[in-house]
């Protein structure tokens, strides 16, 4: 019994700390002099529904990085399961998440989702709308903007 009530609280400190831990790395971004060259938010789960609370999460920091670094390079590379609810089949029930990354785009913060990951569901690039960018592979994208100077942010759920 005692094992279970531990376990129960070690599980709300580590869920409570991924979101909090998400926050700490935004807060230390705003704390400094100067903006990096860009942030990159990975979204990178095993569940279908994660953009749901997701891309509410990246869009809360990138207004926050955005009022204080206005020029601030952004993406967005989802890469997991979650990435096949931004297909066309799923505008209708998961409008919320499309509209907002539609807005994300719109505002000029690239979203990616991994080509290689919807081919092995037998998806491909026409089965996403035209505002997602399929790039060949989800973690190479990743480190592409690494490579050009930008913080990689791994998002993870609350």
């Amino acid at each position: 019994m005692h094992r279970l009530i531990f376990l129960s609280i070690f599980l709300f400190f580590l869920t409570a700390n991924a979101q909090a831990s998400n926050q700490q790395e935004i807060e230390q971004l705003l704390a400094q002099k100067d903006a990096p060259f860009g942030v990159v938010f990975e979204i990178v789960e095993g569940d279908d529904n994660a953009l749901q609370w997701a891309i509410p999460a990246v869009n809360q920091y990138i207004r926050q990085l955005r009022a204080r670094f206005p020029d601030i390079g952004l993406a967005v590379v989802s890469h997991g399961s979650e990435q096949f609810g931004l297909m066309k089949d799923q505008q209708k029930e998961n409008a919320l998440v499309h509209t907002a990354v539609q807005s994300l785009v719109a505002s000029d913060v690239p979203v990616h989702v991994c080509g290689t990951h919807a081919s092995w569901r037998n998806k491909t690039a026409a089965d996403f709308p035209n505002y997602v960018n399929v790039t060949p592979a989800g973690p190479t994208e990743i480190r592409n903007y690494e490579a050009m100077g930008y913080v990689l942010i791994e998002i993870k759920k609350p």
